[in-house]
């Protein structure tokens, strides 16, 4: 459950400054209310840096310490292009799976790609984002490494 926790606070940040960088660096932001629309921004709105995310990303990201840490255990002594490649797709069916399952429950997939020519799965997956989580992958791989080394610590510090 410490894990659940850690991995979903490490997905809640990455996200947030993803967004904010994101809009940044094209100089949009997603549009209030719409799906899939974006607006331009202004320069001084682009220094904001705002970021964002949505509560269901939390569980979603919490999910890594379930399906994720067992998977690079498997794959641990893999060469890293190829545990890059199955960290990609694994993210990939993530995304999209919970995406369709959001998208059941509230009527929306709250990252809507669909207007980017890259998406797939009704807007789930953003394709041009592969080496995004090819390299988030093998990030989490030391991300899953330090949460086991500091998990006793974190535990006694926590009182559990």
């Amino acid at each position: 459950m410490l894990r659940f926790v850690l991995y979903g606070l490490l997905g809640w940040c990455a996200e947030i400054v993803w967004t904010a960088l994101y809009d940044a660096v094209t100089g949009t932001r997603r549009a209030e209310g719409e799906v899939a629309a974006h607006v331009k921004t202004t320069r001084s709105e682009r220094l904001r840096l705002v970021g964002r995310t949505y509560l269901w990303m939390f569980p979603i990201y919490g999910s890594a310490a379930l399906l994720f840490e067992p998977a690079h255990d498997a794959i641990r002594r893999w060469p890293w292009p190829a545990r890059g490649a199955i960290e990609c797709d694994g993210i990939f069916a993530v995304e999209a799976l919970s995406g369709l399952l959001l998208k059941r429950a509230t009527g929306r997939v709250p990252w809507d790609y669909s207007a980017s020519r890259a998406s797939a799965l009704g807007g789930t997956i953003r394709l041009d984002y592969a080496p995004v989580w090819f390299s988030f992958g093998l990030l989490l791989e030391r991300a899953h490494d330090f949460f086991v080394a500091v998990e006793p610590a974190l535990r006694a510090a926590l009182g559990v």
